[in-house]
């Protein structure tokens, strides 16, 4: 803060001196500070209208104090809307501001950042001449600054600029006159205390005087004793020179005897072969005495001569590992094929104990039997340990460690490595890949056992990432030959024989912890190529079976019986019938059976690798297309043959419905064979689609065994062409035609009772007397019959009487009244036999009767009844039978007849 000369103030005037300091670094823009600050005018009016605070502004510092001022409004007015740029006031040194305010409170200067009110000093006298000490304002401050250390440049320029010089000289004498009172007083207060301190200060200098002369004298004495001493010394150091010199000559020739003995040691194992210990004395020569031989000429040979050593000993160690790479690529063959014969040994003991133990479960199950339980304890054959001969590796590979250029030697191991397996992975062009193809994966199996014993026993010359990168190669080129060679088999006994040992490389390179599921997956893929090879195969046995099956009912001795019966599950009660034994089917039946059997054989030895168990389901799937697209197949051609007869049919059909009843017996061999417990079969949503399919197929063997039958009728029937329908007199035997139907339909029904079940004869027999009725029918109503007679219809009606005799027969004989016990043969006759009810009757035209008509002739329509009784007559026309009917009065039957027709023409 500066000091300032306040003589041009009014004697009135109350003084308020505020310190303030202007932060230039927080300065705000000028028009924030000019909203505060305004130019003043002075002003001679002497009312006094208000305070007003006078502003210096002096290098950042500014001074204010408080006087009454005066002023009129309109100055005011005008003078408060002028302002000044703050720039303009840093240009001038000096500039009288005024800032308006209300009242003595200054805190609205705080409001600005840029301004800080350092000390506010206040005087209440109406004079400015001295303070309460004597002194004046002027000199209360400039003390101040000279106590703080502020600069007096500003002060002294500004008193300059004022033309006032003398007063700040007056200021500063008197402030140096009171500094000058200050040192005196503080010299008088320890004047005496500075006199005791000199005093002792002389008392020093004389002691140190009497200490000088004393070390003068110790040291003249000192200098002549130690002349006689150092003569002495010189010669002990003399001969200790010599010693040292001995002492280094011994050692170093110590050192260099060592040297030369390693380096003798080092060239007779090199000669020997012996690479290690020749190492070993290297790698000490270099370690311990390579740095300190003393001999120059030792150590520039020895410098010289140890990497000839090193470059010859790796020449040697990578020959020997040439060798032993080629013997180890002969021998994977080897390697292999033992392993995977190891591998199919185990699978077998597996499978044999899985066969005892599912066993036992059954006969458990059953309740047969005790059982008796063992630790089957298996002992590891001395011939069943793979010995492979690393130890040319291990030894090359620590050499080069030693060497120093193991990462090197890593290197060139991996990639001989590597050029080895693409070379085996290659498939021979020359050879058949059937024959080839246990040579090829044995070759790779022992390729990988090697590269697993190196990788756990080499320490670090192999990494896992360096064999999973030989095993992704190896299973890329793998998968894409094996699926390239699938491809191009069409046989499913090749594919199987190569799949069966793809499982087996699985399942050996799986126990040395490699992932062969990318392989095992091109077996999946080559599922369905498989199984449709297996089935074109099938499908010619079954085709074979049968084209050679003479649809005759087989009869099998007791040693046969259980091979073509009781194996399939085709018996039909569990008590052994009497031998010989004559079978409901034909042989069609058990050959379809074996060749079913030996296809769910198959397909299970395909689907059961890798370890999978979850594949019942595709072994039910494709014995289900084996049923339905084959088997099914096959019998539905043979049946829609025009070479199938009437007895073909109906064993088909008995042998369709027997092939329905071994498909339970199938699906339990495919379960067996999968592992699949029986009882979980036994669900309904694992039953085979087939069984429903050949049901179906059933059906439509009988409804074209009812065809054949009724077209073998047809034929029969077509002897009716021959019958006079006008003849003059009633027959009186039975009809050729009708003889010739009721054998046939004897033999039918006989036959159809020993091969189908009671409601296949029923709908045959049915269908048969239907269709008897229904051509008789048809022929009354054809257009080639014009008319017939009372005389034909009562032939006809004989005939009908021995067909419903024969039919009420054999619907007793057989056993169906028990069964349909409102129902039988006859009903099926009801239609003609109503008809010739009714062209016989006394009064036909009862029919119009509703009750009549319902209680007696209800099969009749009223279309066919019409058209037929257009063509009845009642007697033949003979040659004059027209005139002699001219006069003959009509019966009471034709009469009745005439009125039955002319109301059945009114009722169509």
């Amino acid at each position: 803060m500066h000091a300032f000369s306040f003589n041009s103030l009014p004697n009135d005037y109350r003084i308020i001196n505020i310190q303030l300091c202007i932060d230039h670094r927080l300065r705000p823009p000028p028009s924030t500070l000019t909203t505060i600050i305004h130019l003043q005018q002075q002003a001679s009016s002497p009312i006094i209208r208000q305070r007003t605070i006078k502003l210096w502004f002096c290098d950042g510092w500014f001074s204010y104090w408080v006087c009454p001022y005066t002023v009129n409004q309109r100055a005011i007015e005008s003078q408060s809307n002028s302002s000044m740029d703050l720039n303009e006031v840093c240009k001038r040194r000096f500039w009288l501001f005024e800032i308006v305010s209300q009242s003595n409170d200054f805190s609205f200067l705080d409001q600005h950042n840029n301004l800080r009110v350092l000390t506010v000093t206040m005087n209440a006298k109406k004079s400015r001449n001295v303070t309460e000490n004597g002194e004046t304002v002027e000199d209360s401050i400039l003390m101040t600054l000279i106590g703080n250390g502020e600069d007096l440049a500003p002060m002294v320029r500004h008193s300059f600029e004022m033309g006032k010089p003398e007063t700040l000289v007056l200021q500063l004498k008197h402030v140096v006159k009171k500094k000058e009172v200050e040192i005196e007083e503080l010299c008088k207060l320890h004047y005496e205390e500075f006199i005791v301190a000199v005093d002792e200060l002389r008392g020093v200098l004389v002691d140190a005087e009497e200490l000088k002369s004393e070390l003068a004298s110790d040291n003249f004495r000192l200098q002549e004793i130690g002349s006689s001493l150092l003569l002495r010394l010189e010669d002990l150091l003399e001969s200790y020179s010599i010693k040292k010199n001995v002492t280094e000559a011994v050692k170093m020739s110590r050192m260099c005897v060592e040297v030369l003995d390693l380096c003798i040691k080092c060239n007779k194992y090199v000669a020997d072969g012996q690479f290690y210990p020749a190492l070993k004395a290297i790698h000490q020569i270099e370690e311990n005495y390579m740095k300190v031989i003393p001999v120059k000429t030792l150590k520039n040979l020895v410098e010289k001569r140890v990497p000839v050593i090193k470059n010859h000993i790796e020449k040697k160690v990578c020959g020997e590992i040439n060798e032993w790479l080629v013997h180890i690529r002969g021998t994977s063959k080897e390697i292999g094929q033992k392993a995977i014969g190891f591998a199919s040994s185990s699978r077998q003991r597996n499978e044999d104990m899985l066969a005892r133990q599912k066993k036992a479960e059954e006969e458990s199950c059953l309740g047969l039997g005790d059982f008796t339980y063992s630790l089957d304890v298996e002992e590891i054959d001395d011939n069943s340990v793979l010995k492979i001969n690393l130890m040319p590796l291990y030894r090359a590979y620590y050499i080069h460690v030693c060497l120093g250029i193991r990462d090197q030697f890593r290197e060139y191991y991996f990639k001989n490595r590597m050029l080895q397996l693409n070379s085996d992975l290659q498939v021979s062009s020359v050879q058949h890949f059937l024959s080839s193809h246990q040579t090829y994966l044995a070759q790779i199996a022992g390729y990988f056992i090697v590269e697993d014993r190196v990788l756990r026993t080499a320490g670090d010359l192999l990494s896992p990432s360096q064999v999973q990168a030989m095993w992704e190669t190896a299973v890329s080129k793998v998968t894409e030959n094996l699926e390239y060679q699938f491809s191009h088999m069409d046989t499913a006994s090749h594919l199987l024989l190569v799949k069966d040992y793809v499982t087996l490389l699985g399942a050996t390179l799986r126990q040395y912890g490699y992932d062969v599921g990318y392989i095992l997956d091109a077996l999946t893929n080559s599922r369905d190529k498989y199984h449709e090879l297996l089935l074109v195969e099938c499908r010619q046995q079954i085709k074979d079976a049968v084209n050679d099956d003479d649809c005759k009912q087989m009869v099998l001795k007791e040693s046969e019986y259980s091979t073509n019966v009781l194996c399939f599950h085709l018996q039909t009660s569990e008590i052994m019938p009497g031998f010989p034994y004559v079978a409901p089917f034909s042989s069609m039946v058990p050959d379809c059976c074996r060749i079913i059997r030996s296809f769910i054989k198959d397909s299970v030895n395909y689907l059961s690798y890798g370890g999978q168990t979850n594949f019942f389901d595709f072994a039910r799937k494709y014995l289900d297309k084996l049923l339905i697209d084959v088997l099914n197949d096959v019998i539905l051609s043979t049946i829609k043959s025009s070479n199938t007869g009437v007895s073909q049919a109906m064993q088909i059909a008995a042998n369709i419905s027997f092939l329905e009843r071994a498909c339970d017996y199938f699906l339990q061999t495919a379960a067996k064979q999968c592992g699949v417990p029986t009882r979980m079969i036994a669900r309904p949503q694992t039953t085979l689609n087939a069984k429903n399919v050949l049901k179906n197929t059933r059906e439509k063997s009988y409804v074209a065994l009812v065809n054949l039958v009724n077209h073998k009728l047809t034929e029969y029937l077509s002897l009716m062409e021959k019958v006079n329908w006008i003849i003059d007199d009633v027959a009186q035997h039975k009809s050729e035609y009708m003889n010739e139907v009721v054998m046939y339909l004897d033999t039918l029904l006989s036959t159809a009772q020993q091969v189908l079940p009671l409601d296949v004869m029923y709908k045959i027999g049915s269908g048969a007397l239907e269709h008897i009725n229904n051509c008789f029918v048809n022929t009354l109503l054809s257009d080639s019959l014009k008319r017939f007679t009372a005389n034909c219809v009562m032939g006809i009606n004989n005939d009908f009487k021995t067909l419903e005799e024969f039919a009420d027969e054999r619907f007793h004989s057989t056993g169906l009244s028990e069964i349909y016990k409102e129902g039988s043969f006859r009903g099926c006759l009801l239609e003609m036999r109503q008809l010739i009810n009714l062209l016989l009757s006394s009064q036909p035209e009862n029919f119009m009767n509703p009750v009549i008509r319902m209680r007696n002739y209800n099969s009749l329509d009223y279309k066919k009844l019409a058209i037929i009784c257009e063509k009845y007559k009642d007697s033949p026309d003979g040659l004059f039978g027209s005139l002699s009917k001219r006069g003959a009065k009509q019966s009471n039957r034709m009469k009745s007849m005439d009125v039955l027709k002319r109301r059945l023409k009114d009722f169509n």
